[in-house]
This record gives C-alpha cells, structure tokens and sequence, in this order.
C-alpha cells in the first residue's frame, strides 16, 4: 500500500484530467459508493469460487457481528446502489474512482491497496453500448499518448453457452488432470473457466488441444465479436483472445482487455466486459450492463511526462521588512488574475538572496521581488530565471497585465 508524495501524483492529476473531459464528452456522470460494503454482495457477485473471495477479500466482522468487506472492485457497489435507489429500469451512464482492496503478493504494478476509475453503462443491451465503450477505451489512450498497446477481446455467450462449454471443458481436463499445476487443477471442480487465463506452461500446453470457447457460443455473437473487431482494427491493435475469460465470475458476453509489453508480466491496464445477469443475481431487476475499469498505478506508467506541458511557475519573494504589509495583497490579485500559474510565496524570513536560491531549486521560471524601495514606490522586479533572462521594474498593475499573459 504505497504512499503518493506530490512528484508521483503529477502523472495521476495529468491523467484524471484528460480521463474526466472525455467523460463530459460521452455525457457520462460520476457515482459515489462507500468502501465497505456487506460481504455477501461480493461473494454473490464474484462468486464464491472466484480467487477474489477465497483469497483476497479484507473481510471482518462489526460489532453486530455482520461480515463487511472492503471492496476489492466496483461494479458489484454499483449495482446494489441503483438496486437500492429502484432504479433497474432505467438507463444509466456513470463513472467512478477510488481504492479498492485485495489480499494478493505484492509486485510490480500490483499492490494491496490499488486505485481504479470505472465506467458503467446500465440499461443498455448488447450493440451500440459495446461499440461506444471501445470507442471510449481509444481516445483514453490517444488522448494520453498510449499507441503501444492491444486491445484483446473475446465472447463468452449466454449463461448456457458458458455451462455447456465449462461441462466439456472439464471431460477434457479429468483424465489429464495430474498434467495441470496445482493451481490449475484446485480450479478444475470450483472455476474451470479461469484455467484458461493459467500462466503456467504445462496448463497452456495442455490447453492447445482442449475444446474451443468459440464452438458453443451462437452465430450471432461470433458475428457480433467479428463485427466489433473489424469496426476498431484501423484504429488499434484489435485481436480476439479465445483464452480471455476476466477474472470474475459475473462476466457474460463481450470481454475485454488493453495489454502492453511496457508493464512486464503484469501487462493488463484495463479490463472490463457485459454483465447482464448482475443485477439479477443481487436481487434486483434484469439489467443490460457493461463497463471497464481502468488500473491507475498501472496506466499511468505509459504516460511519457516529456509530452507534458510544464506549468508556469513564479517565486513571490519580499524582503523580510515588508513581509507584513501589503505585498501579500499584491500575491493574492495575482492570482486571482491568473490561477493556471504556480505561484510559491515560500513563507519564510530568508534574504531575497537565499530565496532566490529556493526560486530557482523549485523550478520557478520567473521571480517577482519586492524590496523596501520597490514597496514605497509601489513597484515591483520581474526577473526572467531563465537562461540569459533578464529583469525589469514593473508597477503593480503591470505586473498584473503582464501575468496575465504568460
């Protein structure tokens, strides 16, 4: 559970930004649900043979004696509260973000404590949502500057489909059973479809020759997966990945995934799906669903900081006789006058020389200075800390004129 100190969290504002004006362009609002929620809400979702539930939820009970958990994803929060509100049979476009929670081995790009945003479509069935989701997950990446990427996707059918081909897919696996890894082989009675998602060489091996997800779901969703590969492969990278089944139990339909090399083993930075059964199996009312969750420690390692552009930054520095007068009044109107520069009033009693020091340390491109003589004559310096810069008398509405332009 690492700490974010201002230098880390320059990428996470930088990526926030681009991410929230992209929602404002689908129309897509935010949603706020608690971090603990009732244990049974994700055993139910997740499903009780899913790694989440068995392994990794921070589970305990309150004084009531009722298990709560911290949540370890945030569609399942999601549901339950249009559920609660009623609200099944309407439509909904919304995002959220925050920490989620899970008791995995700590590594590079996975921690306990991890952050993700997310993007739900409630009420929507299987169509025009998928497409606008995938339209939604390239201009994130454009937009921060992320080409070096795949977008692998998969179908996984209907309930019967997922039953029929999990019943065939374990005849296979039996009699070979002592050639899977012993993770692999715990999974074959409890989650066989996650023994397709294995690491493990032996298990992929033997995989090569096991029934095929794509002979049980119907024509028409293999026309679907077809004609949602063919509407993005100008755009992305775009490949169908028959061993793509998402780490959740609730998933049906479309899955979905953004890879890249750039991240090493853990190379998944985004991943979502369809899950219309949802709502029904928390209690609620049928409900088209789909949705994506993006890793924020993990996206925001691709974003490349030398494409960002640098803030304005300016040193506010007054002698320390005039540090209680006016000048401070002069720091206010500047900003006021121009909130999108930095400016650092150092708060300190140093010399103007030791603060100049502290202007250049922090990265100010420019210094404005006010001594004795420049506050009786309501003035002030506009010295240029750059190379070769130079400097300036300004008066107090100059300055202000001046910053304003920057």
């Amino acid at each position: 559970m690492p700490d974010l100190f201002p230098e880390d969290l320059e990428r996470w504002h930088y990526f926030e930004s681009k991410l929230f004006q992209i929602f404002h362009s689908f129309d897509i609002n935010e949603i706020r649900t608690p971090l603990l929620e009732s244990t049974e809400l994700f055993s139910r979702s997740a499903g009780n043979s899913s790694d989440i539930v068995n392994k990794e939820l921070y589970s305990f009970l309150d004084r009531n004696k009722e298990s709560i958990s911290l949540r370890p994803e945030g569609s399942a929060s999601i549901i339950r509260a249009i559920i609660q509100k009623k609200q099944e049979q309407e439509k909904h476009k919304v995002w959220y973000q925050g920490p989620m929670f899970r008791y995995e081995r700590p590594q590079k790009g996975r921690f306990r404590q991890f952050h993700q945003i997310g993007v739900e479509y409630l009420g929507f069935d299987e169509g025009a949502a998928d497409h606008e989701l995938i339209s939604m997950i390239l201009q994130t990446n454009q937009s921060l500057g992320i080409s070096e990427y795949t977008l692998k996707i998969n179908h996984l059918g209907d309930a019967d489909a997922k039953e029929s081909f999990c019943k065939s897919l374990v005849k296979f696996l039996e009699p070979n059973a002592n050639e899977l890894h012993a993770k692999d082989k715990a999974r074959l009675g409890s989650n066989p479809l996650r023994i397709l998602d294995s690491k493990e060489s032996s298990t992929i091996e033997l995989l090569k020759n096991a029934p095929k997800y794509q002979d049980f779901i119907s024509e028409e969703s293999k026309v679907f997966l077809d004609g949602l590969v063919s509407a993005f492969k100008d755009q992305c990278d775009i490949q169908i990945d028959q061993s793509l089944v998402r780490g959740l139990d609730y998933y049906t339909g479309i899955v979905f995934e953004t890879v890249s090399k750039e991240l090493g083993s853990q190379d998944a930075f985004l991943g979502g799906g369809r899950y219309d059964n949802l709502s029904n199996q928390l209690g609620g009312k049928d409900m088209h669903s789909i949705g994506f969750a993006i890793g924020v420690e993990r996206i925001v390692q691709l974003i490349n900081m030398d494409d960002l552009s640098q803030k304005i930054k300016v040193g506010f520095i007054v002698s320390e006789e005039q540090i209680n007068k006016k000048t401070y009044k002069i720091a206010n109107d500047l900003r006021l006058a121009n909130n999108s520069i930095s400016l650092n009033t150092f708060l300190s009693n140093g010399s103007i020389k030791s603060q100049l020091r502290k202007a250049n340390k922090s990265g100010c491109s420019f210094a404005v200075i006010i001594g004795e003589q420049e506050s009786k004559n309501n003035q002030v310096i506009w010295k240029d800390l750059r190379e070769k810069g130079g400097q300036e008398i300004l008066s107090v509405q100059e300055l202000i004129n001046q910053y304003i332009n920057l």
